[in-house]
């Protein structure tokens, strides 16, 4: 084997495997001694990946960004040219430009052949009517979120009402004509669903909820695939499924 195409191969095993890799498991998936893995590992460390660990631990890969360009099979890389095109077109202003850039960035690291394949891919999309534009500075709603800091927001409901809530935002998701919010409402003492065109304000509070965010995600979501499996397990709903969870006061 190449010693290129061993270090290709030494870095898929690292991004495939969930925890550290010892050398010796790394060694008996590339069929080479555990000494020659350690070697790899210091060459892959020098050409810019950043690997945690060391002999008696195992390796976790931490960032490869600095590698040279990395190859895609077709649809992979069709994939991921529909997909920053779809964020280009329902993102925030800050994820349009994001997914714009990260394209720009993917075809400088492409090699020649897969760059024009980008450039010239066969796959977009276009959304004819996009999600209502959000009331606040949606970075700094994913920031807040990402941090888990709670917030405060103003909100209003459909038929104008107001009311201020205090909420752990857990995530958003990008519907077809909005996007949601997904927060614990410590008015509520449950998860909501907030439509961000309809957030007046927002303020980020000083007050952490670390390290709850991704348990009460995980809850919220399975509450809401149950939701939507008994909405679609009733035959009296013939129109479109309700957002379940919808803050509507």
């Amino acid at each position: 084997m190449a010693r290129s195409q061993r270090l290709f191969q030494l870095m898929q095993c690292l991004r495939d495997g969930a925890g550290p890799k010892t050398a010796d498991s790394l060694g008996a998936e590339l069929g080479i001694s555990a000494r020659t893995v350690h070697r790899d590992i210091a060459t892959l460390r020098e050409m810019g990946a950043v690997i945690d660990g060391e002999a008696g631990y195992g390796f976790t890969l931490i960032e490869d960004n600095a590698l040279p360009p990395l190859g895609f099979t077709e649809d992979e890389l069709e994939a991921l040219v529909l997909g920053l095109r779809e964020v280009e077109q329902i993102g925030d202003p800050d994820l349009a430009n994001a997914a714009v850039a990260a394209l720009r960035k993917l075809q400088g690291r492409l090699p020649p052949r897969q760059s024009h394949r980008l450039a010239h891919a066969v796959l977009s999309t276009k959304r004819y009517v996009r999600p209502e534009p959000p009331g606040i500075k949606v970075s700094a709603l994913r920031k807040a979120t990402w941090d888990e800091q709670e917030i405060r927001i103003l909100y209003t409901d459909a038929k104008g009402a107001e009311t201020k809530r205090q909420v752990r935002p857990l995530g958003l998701c990008y519907m077809d004509r909005s996007t949601m919010l997904v927060a614990w409402c410590l008015l509520r003492r449950d998860v909501r669903v907030f439509r961000l065109d309809r957030i007046r304000q927002m303020e980020v509070t000083q007050t952490s909820f670390r390290p709850h965010r991704v348990p009460l995600l995980r809850e919220a979501l399975i509450q809401f695939r149950k939701e939507e499996e008994s909405w679609r397990n009733d035959p009296a709903n013939s129109c479109g499924p309700q957002v379940p969870g919808e803050e509507t006061l």
